[in-house]
């Protein structure tokens, strides 16, 4: 059994990496910290966040190649950028359409479009499992070395889509340009979002760059259901990281005291943590003697309710006055999509720390960038701010020429 491993292993490099020295290397370290990360990721693999994605990227777990091929593969990380794929694949249905991702939500999301999805293995398995197609679409910073030489070795060609590097993250790209030189040489176009990200990734060895925007800016925002607006202010927390529910009850109980039909609806951005954030919202309840629902209950009339579904943000967004866009109030997570709640014409008010979503906050206007301390006098201030506005203009045209011409 090991000598038919060992000549295994020989036949795919000599065939796929061509026995390059850095491709071989790379190669041996990720089985490396494969093995040296194998306790953690079995632990990982009985949580409810990773308990589907780490056994499918891991240990391929129900997660075949490709059976289609020949076609265009997009890679996507998650959940925004899985939905951001809809505007394009709509115009892409004569196509054979792989998906690949890593969370969940992005697997869920993917799994909506005609398409075979599946999730992208670790890269110590990229060599046996990509299959040949025809282009392979990689979305945003999702820089894999082994999945652009395979997909590369394979005859395809790659493109990166709506690809940024942000403010927080440049300095660390260009400390480390020898290497992403490496993944960049394999890469046939690149579509960036900005004229400073193009700039950026010319720095880093990149050739062939086009600015196109975000593609984000094309998505058809709907709402899937409608609710009654329950009376009084409406103000929706969406998208919620951990310490910002803490912060948004601190400032919501202070704004309270001053407008008393006030409500406030919290979506937290991850399924896993709505029991410790149902927790926390009855710790406030409790304290300060305000009535709290869960959304399943459909009692809108609370002062306080817990969004403990999916896919119901942009529904809550359609009823509420303010909104309190989370993930920019901490420093590690980049901030969340703006579009949403300013097409529905809330007052938007969010952290300072928006660094992926910078492109797209361009577009938007009459927003409140503030500190979380600062979020209770936001609140009071919306009251002589006009509604946020969304300025709409990308056109995806030129991607779609190029995805099908090539």
């Amino acid at each position: 059994m090991s000598s038919l491993w060992s000549y295994s292993l020989r036949g795919t490099f000599k065939r796929s990496i061509g026995l390059k020295p850095f491709s071989i290397f790379y190669y041996l370290l990720s089985g490396v910290l494969f093995f040296v990360a194998l306790p953690f990721l079995i632990y990982l693999s009985f949580s409810s966040k990773y308990k589907e994605s780490i056994p499918s990227r891991f240990f391929l777990f129900r997660n075949p190649k490709f059976t289609q091929e020949n076609g265009v593969w997009f890679h996507v990380c998650s959940l925004g950028e899985a939905r951001a794929l809809k505007p394009i694949l709509d115009r892409l249905q004569k196509e054979k359409i792989n998906i690949t991702t890593i969370t969940h939500t992005g697997f869920a999301q993917a799994k909506k479009y005609t398409a075979q999805v599946r999730y992208l293995p670790y890269e110590l398995f990229l060599p046996f499992w990509v299959t040949k197609q025809r282009v392979v679409v990689i979305l945003e910073a999702e820089f894999w070395y082994m999945l652009v030489l395979m997909a590369k070795l394979k005859g395809a060609k790659v493109l990166f889509l709506n690809a940024r590097i942000s403010d927080k993250s440049v300095n660390k790209y260009l400390k480390m340009a020898w290497f992403y030189r490496r993944i960049l040489e394999n890469v046939d176009l690149v579509f960036a979002q900005s004229q400073v990200d193009k700039n950026r990734f010319l720095a880093l060895g990149a050739r062939n760059i086009e600015v196109v925007g975000n593609i984000k800016l094309a998505l058809d925002i709907q709402k899937t259901n409608s609710y009654t607006k329950p009376e009084g202010e409406v103000i929706v927390a969406g998208s919620t990281h951990e310490g910002e529910e803490k912060a948004i009850l601190e400032a919501f109980v202070k704004y309270k005291q001053t407008q008393k039909d006030a409500k406030l609806f919290i979506v937290p951005r991850h399924p896993e943590r709505f029991e410790s954030v149902f927790t926390l919202m009855l710790h406030y309840a409790t304290k300060y003697d305000l009535t709290l629902s869960r959304f399943n209950e459909q009692n809108f009339a609370t002062d306080m309710v817990l969004v403990d579904a999916m896919g119901e943000l942009n529904n809550i967004y359609a009823i509420a006055d303010i909104a309190i866009l989370g993930g920019a109030f901490r420093d590690d997570v980049g901030g969340h999509n703006p579009l949403e709640p300013a097409f529905f014409g809330c007052k938007i008010i969010t952290g300072k720390h928006f660094f992926h979503q910078k492109e797209l906050f361009k577009y938007v206007h009459h927003v409140q960038y503030v500190e979380s301390n600062e979020i209770a006098k936001a609140l009071q201030n919306a009251k002589q701010l006009p509604n946020s506005l969304m300025e709409e203009k990308i056109d995806l045209e030129e991607i779609i020429k190029t995805i099908k011409e090539i």
